[in-house]
């Protein structure tokens, strides 16, 4: 037997290298912990640490490593097959009550409350351009901006801004302010693709875009305006309007 004083002044008694003889309790020897399981006093390098904030230098597990193998679950079975293996079988009345449940759970359909759709909001015939007013100035703002992405801001009166948005060419901002929605270039190659290359007057492929309504007689570029159109009926038809251009070429 050694003794050692810890920092309290405390005399502990501890034994090395030897198993107890006899039982002790806790409070005699600290250095060892009672099993949870087989209920042995062991040294405390029999239990695993405790790994844990909480946890202390001495702290230990409930079981010693000898309970713990054993206790380890066999090959080929998952810790939750042995925790279900070692569940207190059912009752015999409740074995039989279950599948009659979950037959009838089976066959009674579930109930479905029938409840009307509801009835989606009319949608607007087209862009609302009421709101549309001229400034103190008399003009209203027009943004947009260029192939290369750099804002531009002009002004404009208020028929042509009302045209550009109801033919789909500008959005209102604000009841002083529209903006164009395409740049030169993405308008071009909408149309295009829009048409399919196709020429809207002879059916050939077509490159150009053309302007049902000239802009000499108040056309605007503008998506219900423009059409694709090849090369040689773009020159033909010229500044003529598409009734003018038709009766020439019949």
């Amino acid at each position: 037997m050694s003794k050692r004083t810890s920092s309290r002044g405390e005399h502990v008694d501890q034994e090395l290298n030897q198993e107890p003889t006899e039982p002790y309790t806790d409070a005699e020897l600290p250095s060892h912990k009672r099993c949870a399981h087989c209920q042995e006093m062991k040294p405390l390098t029999d239990f695993l640490r405790r790994t844990g904030r909480r946890s202390g230098k001495s702290s230990r597990r409930g079981a010693c490593r000898a309970c713990r193998m054993e206790r380890k679950p066999q090959s080929g079975e998952t810790p939750g097959q042995e925790a279900r293996a070692r569940k207190r079988p059912r009752s015999r009345k409740r074995a039989a009550a279950r599948p009659a449940a979950e037959e009838a759970l089976v066959l009674t359909p579930k109930r479905r409350i029938s409840r009307p759709l509801p009835i989606p909001p009319p949608r607007p015939k087209g862009p609302d351009v009421s709101v549309l007013r001229v400034n103190r100035e008399g003009f209203v703002w027009m943004r947009g901006r260029t192939d290369k992405g750099r804002r531009w801001q002009q002004e404009t009166d208020l028929e042509t801004a009302v045209t550009l948005v109801r033919e789909f060419a500008a959005v209102v901002v604000n009841r002083h302010t529209i903006r164009r929605v395409y740049t030169n270039r993405m308008f071009r190659l909408y149309i295009l693709t829009r048409d399919h290359y196709t020429c809207h007057f002879c059916g050939e492929y077509g490159d150009t875009i053309d302007h049902l309504l000239p802009r000499a007689k108040g056309g605007h570029t503008t998506p219900v305006n423009c059409v694709c159109a090849c090369h040689i009926c773009n020159q033909e038809k010229a500044d003529r309007s598409l009734d003018e251009f038709i009766v020439s070429e019949d």
